[in-house]
């Protein structure tokens, strides 16, 4: 599958360009970018085509499926525009703004019937399926409680993009989105009610850290926390009657390695496993094969809804100081 990259962000030259090198489903063709940079990251990677103008990747016939790591708020309208030019869509989360702009998305990629995929690239290393296998099993008895949280220093955020309101900045669509969408993934349950606080910045406008508490609808309860002033964090802990499951390095296990951490605690006992998977590389070759056999792939539309719309809902409830249904 021959792609094209629209942006140098950081996200696609550290994992995603690498992630598809390591694929023997992926070949990156060209990359696009308006600052200027486009040859330079080229150069660096081996990829024959740089481009200037967003445009050209989408008019450049030898690619089949473009990576679209832009700023939030851009994702809706280059999303559509690659779909309207015939291309599948690989797109950083979150998918956009709202769940209104992810419905609009969706609706024009089945018009030009292309693959859309949100890229939570989490969900597809191995460690997760195994802690399905761990509640399947009744390793830990019923559910009753899911606790995720994703933070990280955010030491000079004066110009940083993640504290930028115009263009979707603020702590909960940057990391509480793999929190949120986690509840949804290890239950296979939707987002029914929130209720979240948040630090809210006077000089930027946005959220640099927030808690909240989730019900789920089939009243199980999450609780996430995310920010941009602590150490890294990113782990969640799933909760039953008789013991509980947590994924130590759950979201980043590409900083170890790419070794997951699952640990079983029941009855005094702990026990460790340690799981080998490449999710960045994981997360390409579904998509790709998706596409080719004509599939929607795991993190599907209603997926992706689904979370839009309980970010949604989670910034409403910081703005009433409600809870708030999704």
């Amino acid at each position: 599958m021959k792609f094209g990259i629209i942006s140098t962000a950081n996200i696609a030259r550290k994992a995603l360009i690498p992630a598809m090198k390591r694929s023997d489903k992926a070949e990156v063709v060209a990359i696009a970018s308006g600052s200027g940079q486009a040859q330079a990251v080229a150069d660096e990677h081996g990829i024959p085509k740089a481009y200037d103008r967003y445009e050209d990747v989408l008019a450049d016939p030898d690619i089949d499926a473009v990576y679209i790591p832009l700023p939030n708020h851009l994702h809706k309208e280059w999303v559509m525009k690659a779909a309207e030019a015939g291309k599948h869509i690989l797109c950083e989360k979150p998918a956009g703004l709202n769940a209104r702009e992810m419905e609009e998305m969706e609706a024009v990629c089945r018009e030009h019937d292309v693959v859309f995929m949100e890229a939570f690239m989490y969900q597809f290393h191995k460690q997760h399926e195994r802690v399905k296998e761990l509640m399947a099993a009744g390793e830990i008895g019923d559910v009753t409680l899911v606790r995720a949280s994703f933070s990280f220093p955010l030491r000079e955020p004066a110009g940083n993009i993640r504290v930028d309101r115009h263009k979707g900045g603020g702590s909960i669509y940057d990391v509480g989105s793999y929190c949120l969408h986690t509840f949804q993934n290890i239950l296979d349950d939707g987002v029914d009610e929130v209720f979240v606080e948040a630090d809210m910045s006077d000089e930027f406008g946005v959220d640099m850290s927030a808690q909240g508490i989730v019900t789920m609808k089939s009243g199980v309860r999450g609780m996430f926390d995310s920010g941009f002033n602590t150490e890294m964090r990113h782990e969640y802990e799933v909760v039953g009657t008789h013991g509980t499951i947590k994924v130590s390095r759950a979201y980043r296990p590409d900083a170890f390695g790419h070794e997951g951490h699952v640990i079983v605690e029941k009855a005094g006992i702990t026990r460790d496993e340690r799981i080998m998977s490449d999710q960045y590389k994981e997360e390409v070759d579904h998509f790709v094969e998706a596409i080719e056999q004509g599939v929607e792939p795991r993190n599907s539309y209603d997926m992706s809804k689904q979370n839009m719309a309980a970010i949604d809902a989670c910034y409403e409830s910081v703005k009433t100081g409600r809870k708030v249904k999704v």
